[in-house]
C-alpha cells in the first residue's frame, strides 16, 4: 500500500539500475510496502557496461535508466548523484564516484577531497540526486533532490557510503556517516527525492502502465 492507501500493481518488476550495496539498501527501504516488485542488476546475468558520459547528473541518470530498460526489457530506475563543493568549482560533481581515479574507493575519494579542501575556509557543499525512471522505449520521468551541508575537516562516522563521513549536516549536528539509516533517509538528497517519488507512486504507476501497454512483454 502506498501513502494514499491504494494498492499499486505492475505486471513487471522495476529494476534498480545499480550494484551499489549502499544505494540498494536505501532504495529497498524506501520502496518497502509500496506494492512494487523491486529487483536489482544483481538479479540478472551479466549485461553490457553502460557508458556514463553525460555532462550533468540528469544526463547520466537518464542514460543509465534508458540503457538498463532497453537491455532487460523492463522498467528501470537509475540515479546519478554526487557532491558539489562551491569553493572548488563544483568538484567532484559528476566525477564523485571516481574523483581519485578509475577504480578508486570511497576512502581514496574522501582523502582526495580533504586534501583539495586543505586551507579553504568556505566549505559549503550540496549533495544532489537525480532519479530517472524509464521504459524500454520512450521518455523518462525525472525527480531531483538536494541536501545542503558543510565539508568536515576530518572523517567522522562509520555508517553510509561515499562522502558520508565528510558531509556534515548542521541541523542534526552530524555527518551523514554518524546518522542512522532512518535519520539519513529523512534529510538526504536521495531520501528527499524518494519521498517525493513515493508521494506520486500512483501517478508513476499509471504512467508506467500506459507506457508498458504500448510495448511487448
Amino acid at each position: 500500500m502506498n501513502g494514499l492507501g491504494k494498492s499499486i500493481e505492475l505486471d513487471r518488476p522495476l529494476v534498480l539500475a545499480t550494484r551499489n550495496r549502499g544505494k540498494i539498501a536505501e532504495f529497498t527501504e524506501l520502496f518497502k510496502g509500496s506494492g512494487i516488485e523491486v529487483r536489482t542488476l544483481d538479479d540478472f546475468g551479466p549485461i553490457p557496461q553502460v557508458v556514463e558520459d553525460g555532462e550533468t547528473f540528469e544526463d547520466n541518470a537518464v542514460i543509465k535508466a534508458r540503457f538498463t530498460a532497453r537491455v532487460l526489457g523492463l522498467p528501470a530506475l537509475a540515479d546519478d548523484s554526487g557532491l558539489t563543493v562551491k569553493a572548488i568549482g563544483g568538484e567532484p560533481g559528476v566525477f564523485s564516484a571516481r574523483y581519485a581515479g578509475e577504480g578508486a574507493g570511497d576512502m581514496e575519494n574522501n582523502l582526495k577531497l580533504l586534501e583539495r579542501m586543505k586551507g579553504i575556509e568556505e566549505r559549503n557543499a550540496a549533495f544532489i540526486c537525480i532519479l530517472a525512471i524509464a521504459v524500454p522505449r520512450g521518455p523518462a520521468l525525472i525527480y531531483e533532490g538536494i541536501c545542503e551541508g558543510v565539508i568536515s575537516t576530518e572523517l567522522m562516522g562509520s555508517n553510509g557510503f561515499g562522502y558520508d563521513p565528510l558531509f556534515y549536516y548542521p541541523p542534526l549536528q552530524k555527518t551523514f556517516a554518524q546518522m542512522t539509516r532512518g535519520e539519513k533517509n529523512q534529510v538526504s538528497h536521495r531520501g528527499k527525492v524518494m519521498q517525493e517519488l513515493r508521494g506520486e507512486l500512483d501517478k508513476v504507476c499509471i504512467w508506467l502502465r500506459q507506457r508498458l501497454s504500448e510495448e511487448p512483454f
